[in-house]
């Protein structure tokens, strides 16, 4: 497992069986405490995607848009895909190991779902 640094990169989404070909996602990379914090507090958009590492669970309070969120374990496979609406607190993923957000209904057009394996390249 690479270890990452704060900046941006690119999401790849691997297609899911039936020959579905990958989707590369532009990603924002957080993995300081601070740029962790910041998140996506006081924006009302996402450009692509938003990767917190580490992170274990998130919340949304103070946030101005409802957001998807993905869990992903330590093989960035998706074990959970949420949707949360402003001001709510994430239940802690036990295996989650790096948590990813963006806008509402993003990542069902990705093809995002539990079991997914996701990349990301710098």
């Amino acid at each position: 497992m690479a270890r990452w640094r704060d900046g941006r990169g690119t999401l790849v989404v691997h297609g899911t069986g039936g020959g579905a070909p990958a989707v590369a996602v532009p990603l924002e990379i957080a993995t300081s405490y601070r740029a962790r914090t910041k998140g996506l507090l006081g924006r009302d958009s996402v450009d692509g995607a938003l990767l917190l590492s580490p992170a274990g669970s998130i919340h949304t309070f103070r946030m101005r848009i409802p957001i998807d969120v993905a869990y992903l374990d330590r093989n960035l496979t998706v074990i959970a895909v949420r949707t949360m609406r402003p001001g709510r607190l994430g239940r802690p993923r036990l295996r989650s190991r790096h948590v990813l957000e963006s806008e509402t209904g993003a990542m069902a057009r990705w093809g995002l779902r539990v079991g997914t394996k996701v990349a990301v390249t710098l």
